[in-house]
């Protein structure tokens, strides 16, 4: 008879063997602190303009090179649970305001290592939470004070371009005179007069390998890295027919035999069908379309009669393209090969082939001031680098996408963050309980961010920081940190370092929640992982895996 061993009593012997559990301040809540700091410390060095670059190697094998924190958390499979609080936080900030995910994972991480000071002193994460919960209040009172300018026209491209500079900066510092530019061009030109909902998709990327960076422009249409089917390359002022089916014979619904008895009837039976095929171009043409796009393929017999009636085939494989073109181009796509109707038709002023380096595209190009769809196409030596622009050029749209909505700017370069800091630590002095002690350390917690962007200039961080308080207790609310090779303090709003006022404002609220969460976590308990398989090893995928 086989022995009984008994399970140790407690929360333990509820649970199924190979559980875990740990409890306590030491045991679960210092553990969860440890593990958000680490992560914090692995994106603080790639904060600012001057930060360091990631090379982070996805579940894929697929290789990224870059500063950008979202698309390092997101390719990174981070398991342990509290660090997975402060990315659900950083990504409810990339949907909410497309930028800032930095800041609200290095602020979450340096809120939590002061509560960590604070629990060794002997306050309770409780207290801790509730003091934060209360800083984050009054600074988000103070922050519409701060505000140093307003977008009151997001059509004038001026102002647009002065007020991205500084998110193209934080991406690409060096190329942001020229990238700038090319964005607000492709935003401006998508927006319509009436004030409408400005869609980031619709400001499409096009990354062509070769060349330099500085032969990027912006197309008002669409660019797609394909060739024409037939003899025709370039139509002027032309009517667009869109099928989603092949361009061919078509297949009768039900089978059916056909019996030939001599090859006079053979000849005719492929004349007829000829004839048939013939009828169906022509009547396209008749309606005055000069250029036919398929989400099929386009049969020889077709093209032949393409070619006849002077009609330019274009195949596009993917149905997402089909869709934007439609929407660029105003037409409906149809599912039958049939002569399209005049509110079914689209147009676009050019269809024409190009090649940039050895890639040969076809240009959907309006010429009309207000296009529906804007590319902006991206040359560049590497497939890193051109996946690192477009992610600058995401961000970018994003931030013209808010300033649509909410054209409010504060000072950056670190300002408006001492700002913040230095009236909540006034705010503190005069809170009674315990409370203040977490509200100056949440004051603390953001003056973290003038201290990383010195560092990662290589700038003299005690003295640099030290000059920076000194100018703002004497009211200087928009002097920040200059990261050039001179270093010093700048005025911010005089040398155009300007943020959103939605990213801080998100930011704080995603930061402090993500930060309170963790704290009130006293327990972790850990079930049994589930069996099975474990998945098999993938090779190398193709370019569009992400």
């Amino acid at each position: 008879m086989a022995m009984h061993v008994p399970k140790p009593p407690g929360f333990q012997q509820m649970m199924k063997e190979g559980s875990r559990m740990f409890q306590g301040l030491e045991e679960a809540v210092i553990r969860n602190i440890g593990a958000c700091k680490q992560l914090a410390e692995t994106v603080q060095t790639a904060y600012g303009p001057i930060g360091m670059n990631k090379m982070v190697i996805n579940h894929l094998g697929k290789l990224f090179v870059t500063n950008d924190a979202a698309t390092i958390i997101r390719e990174l499979d981070v398991e342990h649970p509290a660090a997975k609080m402060m990315i659900l936080g950083s990504q409810m900030q990339e949907q909410e305001v497309g930028d800032g995910t930095n800041f609200v994972i290095i602020l979450a991480g340096a809120l939590l290592e002061q509560a960590e000071a604070l629990i060794r002193m002997g306050l309770t994460p409780n207290e801790i939470a509730e003091g934060y919960e209360k800083a984050l209040e009054k600074a988000l009172e103070i922050l519409p004070n701060l505000v140093c300018q307003t977008v009151e026209d997001v059509q004038d491209s001026a102002v647009i371009t002065k007020a991205i500079t500084a998110a193209i900066m934080s991406k690409q510092y060096g190329n942001e005179s020229f990238l700038t530019p090319l964005i607000t061009e492709a935003c401006v030109s998508i927006l319509p007069d009436k004030k409408t909902t400005f869609n980031v998709d619709n400001v499409r990327v096009s990354k062509i390998l070769g060349g330099s960076l500085y032969q990027s422009q912006v197309v008002q249409g669409m660019v797609f890295k394909r060739q024409v089917e037939g003899d025709i390359t370039r139509v002027e002022k032309a009517k667009i027919a869109v099928y989603t089916c092949p361009i061919d014979s078509v297949q009768t619904e039900t089978k059916g035999t056909v019996l030939i008895q001599s090859s006079k009837e053979l000849i005719d039976f492929s004349r007829g069908e000829e004839n048939m095929l013939e009828k169906e171009i022509a009547a396209i043409a008749a309606a005055g379309v000069k250029v036919i796009v398929s989400g099929g393929k386009i049969g020889d017999l077709c093209l032949h009669y393409l070619n006849k009636y002077g009609i330019m085939g274009v195949r596009l494989q993917s149905k997402f393209d089909i869709r934007r073109l439609c929407k660029a181009i105003n037409a409906t796509a149809l599912p039958r090969l049939t002569p399209p109707s005049a509110e079914e038709v689209g147009y676009a002023d050019h269809i024409y082939t190009d090649e940039f380096g050895d890639t040969a595209v076809v240009i959907f190009r309006q010429d009309e001031k207000e296009s529906r769809i804007a590319t902006i196409i991206v040359r560049g030596a590497t497939d890193n680098f051109l996946d690192d622009i477009e992610r600058a050029i995401d961000d970018g749209i994003n931030n013209f996408k808010v300033l649509s909505r909410d054209g409010r700017l504060v000072p950056g370069a670190g300002a408006v963050e001492v700002e913040l800091a230095r009236q909540i630590n006034q705010f503190a002095d005069k809170c009674p309980g315990l409370d203040q002690y977490a509200i100056q350390r949440f004051a603390q917690a953001l003056e973290t961010f003038p201290r990383i962007l010195s560092d990662n200039a290589g700038l003299k961080t005690t003295e640099t920081v030290a000059d920076l308080l000194a100018a703002h207790q004497e009211g200087k609310a928009t002097t920040g940190i200059c990261v050039d090779d001179q270093g010093g303090l700048i005025d911010a709003v005089e040398s155009g370092v300007v943020d959103l006022f939605a990213a801080k404002y998100w930011g704080m609220k995603y930061a402090t929640a993500a930060a309170c969460t963790v704290l009130r976590v006293d327990q972790i308990i850990m079930a049994k992982r589930a069996g099975g398989p474990k998945p098999r090893d993938a090779g190398a995928q193709d370019a569009d895996d992400d």
